[in-house]
């Protein structure tokens, strides 16, 4: 495999500022309100207080109930305001992630939710990724698999395991990247609810 040049688009892309204790807050309590919303339970209104909240940003919700993942829905691109694409990926991974059964009025209390904002992605070469801060996206034809940066750490994965089991995800060899495969990267802000603790 050749280098990446030196200026390619991984080395110039800035990572944007975190987000602040008030704008997390707030995003974890939207995503609860949206899942009870879609219960009838109460009415969701999207006016956030932060105007950050209403910048097109993509991002991933994460359901535990018990420490056991119950739902994981994203949107990679920044296709809607943030605000939004939390409400609709907190809806459809309680409701609409096929691996699990719905979610339950029983269930709703008890859910535990974890949030990861994503910044644009960017190409990179395989030797340059780095297990823990990198997520990743690898496409080859129709084919696309995707892994969240913190999936990395709670499988103990280096780089290249990391990079193998994303193309797994996508359905292709392990080696797809030497096969024409298309791998970009992302950075993620990852935070969730206070208490939260994933078993192993």
């Amino acid at each position: 495999m050749s280098p990446r040049p030196e200026n390619s688009p991984a080395t110039e892309a800035a990572e944007p500022l975190p987000f602040s204790a008030e704008e997390r807050a707030e995003m974890l309590r939207l995503a609860h309100e949206a899942i009870a919303a879609a219960l009838g339970e109460r009415k969701l209104e999207l006016n956030p207080a932060s105007e950050r909240l209403l910048e097109p940003r993509g991002a991933f919700t994460t359901l535990h109930l018990e420490g056991i993942l119950r739902g994981c829905v994203g949107y990679v691109y920044p296709v809607k305001p943030l605000c939004r694409t939390v409400a609709e990926t907190a809806t459809a991974a309680a409701f609409n992630d096929t691996r699990f059964p719905p979610v339950t009025a029983e269930e709703v209390p008890r859910l535990k939710v974890e949030i990861s904002v994503l910044s644009p992605l960017v190409p990179i070469a395989a030797e340059d990724i780095e297990a823990g801060r990198h997520g990743l996206v690898v496409t080859l034809g129709s084919r696309r698999g995707l892994l969240l940066p913190q999936v990395a750490v709670e499988f103990g994965w280096d780089a290249r395991t990391f990079l193998q089991e994303t193309c797994h995800k996508a359905g292709l060899p392990p080696d797809a990247w030497e096969r024409g495969a298309i791998i970009e990267a992302f950075t993620a802000e990852v935070f969730h609810d206070e208490g939260f603790v994933a078993k192993e």
